[in-house]
């Protein structure tokens, strides 16, 4: 391959991955871990959500158009001005301010932070802990399993291949 052509393919690559992008796992918690604490949200229930959303995926992209690691809508990425839902920062700053957002919203019960973030605010406001669609209920228990998985691991009490 000629000098030219060299260049080129490394002008091509080199411009597919912005400069300061974050790519590693190591990377991605340290923002998550900055951002849950700006924000105020409890840093296991952040991760337990970003396990279940995208699998820490950062540029996951589901079939309804949700897109990052927070799998953030089309309209909730517009609201929050998300340019780039796969740039790490700003899917993860747009993120925890709706979760945020959802907190206040909710009064801190997590459970309802979580199926809002799921099924959205205005079906969780109309019947709260109420709500018995199976995606939601299965969705909260999720995260709930997920973030009681992080604390045995956290204590010490979790055993490789067995789950608390």
């Amino acid at each position: 391959m000629n000098h030219v052509a060299l260049g080129l393919c490394f002008f091509v690559l080199a411009s597919a991955i912005p400069l300061g992008s974050v790519t590693s796992r190591a990377e991605i918690e340290y923002y998550v871990a900055a951002y849950a604490a700006h924000y105020q949200l409890p840093l296991g229930f952040v991760r337990a959500l970003i396990a279940q959303e995208s699998g820490w995926r950062p540029c996951a992209l589901s079939k309804k158009g949700a897109a990052g690691l927070m799998q953030l809508m089309p309209e909730t990425r517009r609201l929050l001005h998300v340019d780039d839902a796969c740039d790490v920062r700003q899917n993860l700053s747009a993120g925890m301010r709706y979760l945020a957002y959802l907190r206040e919203k909710f009064q801190g019960d997590l459970r309802l932070v979580a199926a809002a973030y799921f099924a959205g605010e205005a079906a969780v406001s109309r019947r709260g802990l109420e709500y018995s669609n199976h995606d939601v209920v299965a969705y909260v228990a999720a995260i709930g399993r997920k973030m009681a998985v992080q604390r045995a691991a956290r204590s010490g009490r979790l055993q490789p291949g067995r789950l608390p």
